[in-house]
């Protein structure tokens, strides 16, 4: 039969047939079970169960005979697609119902057809949408264990450097110790600070987290460690600080290099002595709390400038872990331009957007000085903005069209220069030479260079060929 030739092209696929009516059996058994693994339910109690135990592929509803009486068939549908989040689902009704296919789609549905149904062209449309439905699913189970492959606790990265990094996380996890993240600004130090908490003894705790850059010293004085009512005008209640927050939990302060001599020295006292003491305070608090920084500064140089103090640089510098920039993981970027577009793309509610070959190889180009933050600011805008399914050159920024051309510019043109005569004068002689060991003479040579016979001579001449 026509369908088995159809389906001996493929694998076959377990589709489950909702129908009591007895008029549909014998088109059911022609035309369908020589291309599927066949399963028939004639109630909604049969149709729920059959889900669980074929798992099919593919549902066909006769919504007539399965939900006669219902006030709104497409709530059932609904409730279908929640049993069953990956089948194709296809629903049949004999009658015209409003904005049927809309309601369909809405629902959960793949797709809504009006009886009589011709179940010939039934066979073929399931056929083609069920195989491809198949292969996305395969897509997507694919895309998924690369990306679990690839990801640590949120961070995203498979690439060699990001491997080292997510070693270095697991074995400080498990200790109190104090670690310093270190990295380009949008490299991921907060996500790295918190997969440490998630694989501690503290994941349940506290996290609190404090950007030291965020706030004028005279106010990160009373963020950090808190003050007592009438301490100072506009302290109208006691309040905590955030270290005395972080109690039995873990305290992450960003860009600790931002931090004033004064407030250095202040913190300084806090880790020696585990205890906080609030601004207009009597006596200090114990604080048990677990010390993770970050910085994207050269510490080391403030040190020796005078700008960072010498003894908290020691204290803070336990454990320092890198993270390194996008530029240098190679590999990483079409893994997170997948993750972020999926991100918003299912937020939004939009079909799902993929990437040109022109654009990821320009996207790759990139040097990213914004890091994966910019990475992902720039994916977010083009999922939102771009109406077409696919992301080429003419949706990037200008500036990275101008970058990816002055980066091969560079390549062409290195920055001592070069001499134009030679330069063309090496390019014409590679021509010519590769022009007669193609022909296996010079003429042959000049009819694959388009040139007379008499210039390929002038030429052989000229360099000695």
């Amino acid at each position: 039969m026509e369908g088995s030739a159809a389906a001996g092209h493929h694998e076959r696929l377990r589709l489950v047939f909702a129908t009591c009516d007895e008029a549909a059996l014998t088109d059911i058994g022609q035309d369908l079970a020589p291309a599927f693994f066949i399963s028939l339910a004639t109630d909604a109690s049969a149709l729920l169960q059959s889900l669980h135990e074929h798992t099919p592929e593919i549902v066909v509803i006769d919504l007539d005979t399965i939900f006669p009486d219902a006030p709104d068939v497409f709530s059932h549908v609904a409730a279908i697609r929640e049993a069953a989040a990956d089948i194709l689902l296809v629903v049949i009704s004999r009658k015209p119902l409003p904005k049927a296919r809309q309601r369909t789609r809405k629902a959960g549905g793949d797709e809504f057809l009006l009886a009589p149904v011709d179940f010939g062209e039934l066979r073929e449309y399931l056929l083609e949408a069920g195989q491809q439905r198949h292969r996305d699913l395969q897509a997507r189970a694919f895309r998924d264990e690369v990306t679990r492959r690839s990801s640590f606790c949120g961070l995203i990265g498979g690439s060699e450097p990001m491997q080292r990094v997510y070693e270095a996380l697991r074995r400080v996890a498990p200790s109190n110790t104090t670690v310093m993240l270190r990295g380009e600004s949008g490299t991921g130090k907060e996500l790295a600070a918190r997969a440490i908490v998630s694989l501690s003894p503290r994941r349940d705790r506290p996290f609190i987290g404090v950007n030291c850059a965020a706030l004028p010293e005279a106010l990160m004085e009373s963020e950090l460690f808190g003050h007592e009512k009438g301490s100072f005008t506009g302290a109208h209640a006691s309040r905590p600080g955030q270290v005395e927050l972080a109690d039995s939990g873990t305290l992450f302060l960003d860009e600790i290099g931002s931090l004033g001599l004064a407030l250095q020295s202040k913190l300084l006292r806090v880790l020696q002595d585990r205890s906080v003491q609030r601004i207009g305070g009597k006596s200090p608090r114990k604080i048990d709390f677990r010390l993770i920084t970050a910085t994207n500064d050269n510490l080391e140089q403030m040190v020796k400038a005078g700008q960072f103090r010498e003894d908290l640089y020691y204290r803070i510098c336990v454990i320092p872990i890198s993270l390194p920039p996008l530029r240098d993981r190679s590999g990483d970027l079409p893994l997170l331009l997948d993750h972020y577009m999926r991100m918003y793309c299912i937020a939004a509610d939009l079909p799902l957007k993929r990437f040109s070959p022109d654009a990821m190889q320009m996207l790759e180009s990139s040097s990213w000085p914004g890091n994966v933050r910019e990475l992902e600011n720039l994916t977010q805008r083009l999922a939102l903005m771009v109406d077409d399914d696919v992301i080429d050159v003419e949706h990037l920024p200008q500036k990275l069209v101008i970058e990816s051309a002055a980066s091969q510019d560079k390549i062409l043109i290195p920055a001592e220069g070069v001499q134009l005569d030679e330069e063309m004068s090496r390019i014409e002689f590679a021509y010519l030479q590769a022009a007669i060991r193609r022909a296996g003479s010079k003429r042959g040579a000049a009819a694959v260079l388009g040139i007379p016979i008499q210039k390929v001579k002038y030429l052989c001449r000229k360099h000695g060929i």
